[in-house]
């Protein structure tokens, strides 16, 4: 039985919290969805597992325009579609085999079964926002299939 852990993290703008590290640490590959805020924050995340990252409305600078606004990539069978903002997903990513989207943005968590295709937002890990919660996700694939989650850290 082959099961992938892919951690998700989005919206840092600068700060990577060690809670968002010690909620990651283990995982098969780490997501970040946009609005990164620095370099380093990429750096220390490639130190825990391989990283995809997206560029955020806020990632400006040289080392931004290094990292692309959509990846599309295909972890444990499943394809994912990653993007900073929901407003820009595509609306025929479930005719190109898509199963998983996952976007950043609004600072809002969220998981939600759309239209086929499973879209979560790990909400935000960096400095917090209003009332929203300090938080991060994970999708878990098993035998294809893939589920997510929601863990918020104790700021």
């Amino acid at each position: 039985m082959t099961s992938l852990r892919i951690g998700l993290i989005s919206d840092t703008h600068g700060l990577l919290r060690p809670q968002a590290l010690a909620a990651l640490q283990g995982c098969d590959h780490i997501l970040h969805a946009g609005d990164i805020g620095k370099p380093e924050i990429l750096d220390a995340l490639r130190q825990l597992a391989p990283l995809t990252a997206v560029r955020g409305n806020n990632d400006v600078g040289t080392w931004a325009g290094a990292v692309r606004e959509v990846e599309e990539l295909r972890l444990g069978g499943t394809d994912i579609y990653l993007v900073h903002d929901q407003a820009d997903i595509p609306h025929d990513l479930q005719e190109r085999g898509f199963s998983v989207v996952v976007t950043g943005h609004s600072h809002k968590p969220l998981i939600a079964k759309r239209a086929g295709l499973l879209h979560v937002n790990p909400g935000s890990a960096g400095p917090r926002r209003f009332k929203l919660p300090v938080t991060v996700g994970f999708i878990l694939i098993e035998e294809g299939e893939a589920r997510a989650e929601l863990r918020e850290l104790d700021p």
